[in-house]
């Protein structure tokens, strides 16, 4: 191992005492992150606390603060809001409260908090660590505490989580809970567009965010709402007579209903608020049209929590504890966050400043800024749903001569129609003639192909599975088929959606270049598959559902085993040879152990795993959870490890086995996917616009460079173009993985959440960022 890597084993906790609370409003996932640090914690030799009902329990002391063990944390991970309660706390806000919290806390040798709230709760906390040395004294004076015991206790450290369903913090993509409420909003918005659609009527919908516009946004973004209201950006004057004609527009366009959604934050140029039952009575009145509506209210705050929020709360609670080990007296308190897929500390007073300076831009009407505060992911989300709501009437378009077609390889994939659509209308917007291809590369050469407009892809992005068809057939011998399907229908570019046989299919289409001009044109990929194997992308659409399905099948199969004690169950997931399904499956589930082919195995391996299980049968927690990927092992298959499991078991645990199959690429797609699979679509369309005016010289495109052809993936924290024959090497062809994964650095953490002792490299962590930096490394970010 080179020299400069970290390992958390030189990291130890001894002697510290942790402190967790939850405080504010609540949120999905933060009982994972509490988990997540009590167990790491207790892995590194801390001790850690409870601190019941954020801060009042803090204040108030006694039980409230009480001693964590590993068990205590058991069954948390799938359970929606805070178990261990959160309480808006005046006391707090108070000197006296405070006083009365350090006496609490110095009682229990707590010098160290990990807080997850909102930006109320963050600044709390940083306020108390700023007094902390004044608060000792005073109690030293009061005779309430030793002189020795604050020595002993002189700094206090702290490291934030934030919590919050609105994603109205600066300086994180994403806080805790906003996955999970943006799963409840969507869950209700389809369930609404189907009796909306029988009866041909509008719905306006009311989500949360009294000062940030992120919910509905998305929301929108993802389930291709008609209009939507924001606090960021409120309306032009005039903008009740635009949404009608809208409206009616969409009606005479065949669409059966209308979708308004209005963040309840939502105001006009004037400040004013702009009320549901004010858009309510709008469009009657104007229109006439059958209008209800529908508030979601709390309901977005409940459920369980996506994969997402449990794997986003899992790692920063992990990180936190981190972040906790190496801090020094003077490091100032951080907010653990995500940037991209990557864990991140940031100032957490810079992240409170910059959250308060939008709020403060907004209040002063300085609206442009107040978006630009927010991030450059919300303004992306805003400038595709600009892209992808207005259409355009012919006269408006700007007209050119280009053919673009769209086509789906591979095994189906949930988001593959939300990317179809947003490529659809984002090429009639930028002037195209769109053209969809059926059946992938065997409806292309079978001349499957037809124009497609803006309204055919009308409540496209809900739809599961893949509406135009896909096949897994490679194009290499079809090619002169495939190359005068391309002259008949003069196609100038290409944007293939698929998986691994896509990316395959775009290589043999460019070499086929020297002996076809017709395939000299810009090809562009879009990853697409649930396995999540493609080279040049972290992620692909369609991954992320599929954990949720296999999340939520393990949640059921864990609470079947709860009840009758003492069984150990056998998932099979799928994937291919790729373990990203059971690994970060494993991390959602709580799983206690994955077997996939990155990480060889072999008996002793399963034995120990068998012994450990053997172990856990003795404690509270009598089930066992283990995932093993389809093609781990040619040998140590699903019924091999199975038998294996229940014969070694006999008389402490017995087993059962689940083959989870198909159902992973089924269902509706997760609200990830749909944004996922709209932005990147737009982007790839952006780009393929760009080529097509770069390429097209005396009457016609012809695009033979290695970057013509293209794949668009997502690469730490932006999406990146990178050209087909240079990904060759990143490959593993025999296996259809890239040979780097950055997934499997979350294995560690999987294990040392289910108690193994494990080498955890900690060397990504620990770089202080600053918010500043973030942004200018943001700049193609998603």
């Amino acid at each position: 191992m080179p020299d400069n890597k970290k390992f958390m084993e030189n990291l130890s906790g001894t002697g510290m005492s942790i402190g967790v609370l939850t405080s504010g409003g609540d949120a999905q996932g933060m009982n994972a992150a509490v988990r997540a640090v009590v167990r790491m914690g207790i892995y590194v030799g801390a001790k850690v606390y409870f601190i019941h009902e954020g801060y009042q329990g803090m204040v108030d002391g006694g039980d409230n603060i009480i001693e964590a063990s590993w068990e205590s944390v058991s069954s948390m991970l799938q359970v929606g809001g805070t178990v261990i309660g959160s309480a808006r706390c005046k006391d707090f806000r108070t000197r006296e409260g405070r006083l009365r919290a350090a006496s609490n806390l110095v009682l229990h040798g707590i010098t160290n908090l990990c807080v997850i709230g909102g930006d109320g709760s963050l600044t709390g906390a940083n306020l108390f660590r700023e007094e902390w040395s004044e608060l000792l004294d005073e109690l030293v004076q009061s005779g309430e505490i030793s002189e020795e015991a604050a020595q002993t206790h002189s700094v206090l450290h702290i490291v934030g989580m934030v919590g919050s369903i609105d994603n109205d913090f600066c300086g994180t993509d994403m806080t805790i809970g906003t996955d999970s409420a943006l799963h409840r909003i969507i869950e209700v918005v389809d369930a609404i567009m189907t009796t909306a659609q029988s009866h041909q009527r509008t719905f306006v919908l009311e989500v949360m965010g009294r000062h940030c516009g992120y919910l509905a946004l998305v929301s929108a973004l993802a389930c291709g709402a008609d209009w939507v209201l924001i606090p960021e950006m409120p309306p032009e004057d005039g903008w009740e007579e635009q949404m009608c004609h809208k409206l009616s527009e969409n009606r005479a366009d065949k669409k059966r209903l209308n979708i308004i959604i209005v963040a309840e934050g939502a105001i006009d140029q004037s400040n004013k608020p702009i009320t549901t039952d004010y858009i309510k009575d709008l469009v009657v009145r104007c229109l006439a049209f059958d209008t209800r509506v529908t508030i979601l209210g709390h309901v977005q705050r409940g459920g369980t929590p996506s994969a997402f929020d449990r794997i986003l709360a899992s790692r920063m609670g992990v990180e936190a504890v981190l972040a906790l080990l190496e801090a020094s007296p003077g490091t100032p308190a951080c907010v653990v966050s995500l940037c991209g897929n990557q864990a991140v500390r940031v100032p957490l007073m810079e992240c409170v400043q910059m959250t308060q300076e939008v709020q403060k831009a907004m209040d002063e009407k300085r609206f442009e800024e107040a978006m630009k505060l927010r991030g450059r992911s919300f303004e992306n989300n805003l400038n595709t749903y600009k892209l992808l709501s207005h259409h355009k009437t012919d006269a408006e378009l700007p007209r050119t001569s280009f053919n673009v077609a769209v086509l789906n390889v591979g095994a189906p994939a949930a988001g593959m129609n939300a990317a179809v659509r947003s490529a659809v209308r984002v090429g009639i917007t930028e002037g195209h003639t769109m053209f969809a291809v059926n059946d992938g590369f065997e409806g292309f050469y079978k001349g499957q192909i037809k124009e497609i407009h803006w309204g055919d892809v009308g409540g496209w992005t809900g739809q599961g599975g893949s509406l135009l068809g896909t096949k897994r057939t490679l194009p290499a011998k079809h090619i002169d088929k495939i190359a005068e399907q391309m002259r008949i229908h003069n196609i100038n570019a290409l944007l293939v959606i698929g998986g691994f046989e896509a990316y395959l299919g775009l290589m043999e289409l460019q070499a086929a270049r020297s002996k076809h001009a017709e395939l000299c044109v810009p090809m562009v990929m879009v990853p697409s598959t649930v396995s999540n194997n493609i080279p040049g992308s972290d992620l692909s659409i369609g991954a992320d559902t599929a954990l949720n399905a296999i999340t939520s099948t393990c949640d059921r199969i864990k609470q079947s085993a709860s009840g009758t004690k003492r069984r150990v169950f056998i998932i099979e997931t799928m994937g291919g040879y790729c373990g990203y399904l059971a690994t970060v499956g494993g991390l959602a589930a709580g799983a206690d152990a994955a077997y996939i082919y990155e990480e060889p195995f072999d008996i002793r391996d399963l034995q120990s795993n068998v012994e450990h299980l053997t172990e856990k049968m003795k404690t509270s927690i009598q089930r066992g959870l283990v995932l093993r990927n389809e093609n781990s092992s040619e040998n140590y298959t699903t019924d091999f490890i199975y038998q294996l499991y229940s014969e070694e078991g006999k008389g402490v645990f017995d087993c059962r086995k689940n083959v989870l199959g198909h159902m992973q690429q089924g269902g509706t797609p997760s609200p990830f996917d749909r944004n996922f699979g709209t932005k990147i679509a737009a982007k790839a369309m952006q780009w393929i616009s760009k080529k097509l005016n770069e390429f097209y010289s005396e009457g016609r495109v012809f695009a033979n460079t290695e970057d013509s052809a293209c794949l668009l993936g997502m690469r730490r924290r932006a999406l990146v173009f990178q050209p087909v024959t240079q990904l060759k090497d990143e490959i593993d062809f025999v296996h259809r993985i890239p040979k780097e994964q950055w997934w499997l650095k979350l294995r560690p953490l999987m294990k040392i959440l289910a108690k193994y002792k494990t080498s955890y490299d900690v060397s990504d962590s620990g770089q202080l960022e600053h918010i500043a930096r973030l942004r200018a490394k943001d700049h193609s970010a998603i």
